[in-house]
């Protein structure tokens, strides 16, 4: 199954699709009631749209917005390894990793409140010059749960998205010289969909406990990078079980995959960062794809400057 969020004259409506349409459901249930009503009901709303839907729109035509306009949390997580080394060797910093990445699997929380569709423009961070994507795969949590172990969190997922994180570089790096964690540079948003697939879709894709969907990415229409959920270090099933430690996953609750390597304008830094003509620019296109995920495609646009503080900054 393949749900969506569409944006409609009442307000948001769920919708299933079936080929190069959306069967919308005829209520005002949200995809996290959806997700959370277990595998037996979900199945019977998806054959009820199938068969009586409410309204059927194109795809295409569709207003899309995120497929969980408004999780309960947001958390990315860094399942690649080697997009770490890649970011400090495009800084030209030391790539070994301490013992302490292959303990745990690092993630923080991100911001739920600025959440675009898989078609919306993005405007740059305000006051960055050097904007930048990254290329991810978001898991949702459809049954909540706490203390999960691995089999018990893969089994937690109701489904997957493609997630673009969109990252301001220049501000990333004042947050880090705070080193408190993520803050302004991660902060104007992410992307999800086009869709949710859910779970049962992608099980042929399930090897050895490792989700192995193929994604890339493109900008202005050069792949920039492209890979597997099956490399990462930290399958989807530890991550899940790792943040569900002592604290309660619930119903729409995002888990990021962290960045696919390569997959960010970042890692292909060559130079000075101040002169590097890779950053997005507005007028830019970024478009993600995936297996059994779909595409998005979005237009990169300018932001309002920033209202200085007291220092100028």
């Amino acid at each position: 199954m393949r749900w969506v969020t569409c944006e409609s004259d009442g307000g948001d409506r769920v919708g299933l699709v079936v080929d190069d349409q959306v069967h919308l459901l005829g209520d005002e249930r949200t995809l996290i009631d959806v997700i959370s009503s277990g595998q037996s009901e979900m199945e019977h709303v998806a054959k009820t749209a199938r068969r009586s839907p409410a309204e059927v729109v194109s795809l295409e035509s569709a207003t899309l917005r995120s497929p969980i306009p408004t999780p309960p949390s947001v958390r990315d997580a860094v399942g690649f390894l080697d997009h770490v080394r890649g970011c400090r060797r495009a800084y030209g910093r030391d790539t070994k990793l301490g013992e302490v990445w292959n303990q745990i699997p690092a993630f923080y929380f991100a911001n739920p409140a600025t959440l675009f569709g898989a078609r919306d423009d993005v405007a740059i961070a305000p006051g960055s010059q050097w904007f930048d994507f990254e290329l991810e795969v978001a898991a949702v949590i459809g049954t909540p749960g706490s203390d999960l172990d691995p089999a018990a969190a893969q089994g937690a997922i109701a489904g997957y998205m493609l997630f673009c994180d969109w990252t301001a570089r220049d501000l990333q790096r004042a947050d880090t010289a705070l080193g408190i964690g993520q803050g302004k540079g991660k902060d104007s948003g992410m992307s999800f969909g086009p869709w949710l697939v859910t779970d049962d879709e992608v099980q042929e894709r399930l090897v050895d406990g490792r989700l192995d969907l193929h994604v890339k990415a493109d900008v202005n229409g050069v792949e920039i990078a492209r890979g597997t959920t099956g490399a990462m270090d930290w399958a989807f099933a530890e991550i899940v079980s790792f943040v569900s430690r002592g604290t309660r996953l619930v119903p729409g609750d995002i888990i990021g995959s962290g960045t696919i390597p390569g997959g960010c304008m970042l890692e292909h830094l060559v130079g000075d960062p101040e002169t590097y003509d890779g950053w997005l620019k507005p007028g830019d296109t970024v478009s993600l794809h995936g297996l059994a995920l779909g595409s998005t495609h979005q237009r990169i646009v300018a932001s309002a400057p920033p209202h200085p503080l007291s220092s100028g900054y």
